[in-house]
């Protein structure tokens, strides 16, 4: 029954996963290993390795690009830290996000879908693939005015104006990821899975006015995405969907430079204090 699902060779009984999956989908703050590890009495690290897989079932292989008008920006993620805010953070992961405005003339502009990738910078370059991943062309970006998004081909331009809604729906979800994150998971999230968080939080938030339902398109994913075994989870850079292709590159074989925080600090030493590595 498990076989060529992310559920494959487990043993795991059934009802577990299928506990598991209920109540990593159907609450809206999910579930850290922590918590599950409690709820269905498994132990901590089984109960991580099972989150990691059923996240990889919250990806549509077939998944349509977002379409019409679509608010995209960039935001950084984590604690607070000295130094410069925004683009001048050294230490804080990246991330690129999309969010539909499906609103019209007669109704209050409302958030459609959403998609959110993490980056190693925001360069032109990966701005510009991210847009053309998860966009239909010919739809209307609103951004901030950025030049990096008003070279992109393809697309109609609009800019946000820089009052109180400027990029409203996007500002939001990134809110609301930002609250799960450290409400959650309490901010403890490893750079190389950080994706995988991503994922299951745009799938949570794209299915939120019906819970119920997505959990059923799990598990109507988990036999369509393949296996996802212990050591793809493991791995110094796990193929978690969605990731920019740099970060699904070949792994890095120095172990201090597995995480990205940890490159950047070196990296801001080094201009600081010439020499020093």
């Amino acid at each position: 029954m498990t076989a060529g699902t992310v559920m494959a060779n487990t043993k795991i009984p059934l009802c577990a996963w299928l506990t598991a999956a209920w109540l990593m989908v159907t609450s809206k703050g999910g579930h850290s290993a922590s918590e599950l590890e409690r709820q269905i009495g498994v132990s901590h690290e089984t109960a991580f390795t099972m989150l990691h897989k059923l996240r990889h079932a919250m990806v549509a292989p077939e998944r349509t690009p977002l379409r019409g008008r679509v608010e995209v920006d960039e935001s950084y993620v984590g604690g607070p830290e000295p130094g410069r805010p925004g683009r001048g953070a050294e230490t804080k992961m990246v991330i690129v996000g999309a969010v539909e405005d499906r609103g019209d003339r007669e109704r209050e502009r409302r958030a459609g879908r959403v998609r959110f990738r993490l980056i190693e910078n925001v360069s032109a370059a990966n701005l510009h693939e991210f847009v053309r991943d998860v966009v239909e062309p010919g739809s209307t970006l609103v951004t901030d005015g950025a030049k990096a998004y008003a070279s992109i081909g393809g697309y109609r331009h609009a800019v946000s104006p820089s009052t109180g809604k400027a990029l409203r729906h996007y500002h939001i979800a990134v809110s609301n990821l930002k609250a799960w994150l450290k409400g959650t998971h309490h901010g403890r999230v490893e750079v190389k899975h950080f994706q995988a968080y991503l994922n299951e939080f745009a799938f949570r938030y794209n299915r939120r006015h019906n819970l119920a339902a997505a959990f059923q398109t799990m598990l109507g994913l988990s036999g369509k995405v393949g296996t996802f075994t212990y050591d793809d989870i493991y791995a110094d850079v796990p193929a978690h969907p969605n990731q920019a292709p740099a970060r699904r590159s070949a792994p890095r074989k120095d172990p201090a430079l597995s995480d990205l925080s940890q490159i950047r600090r070196l990296a801001a030493v080094e201009r600081r204090e010439p020499g020093r590595r």
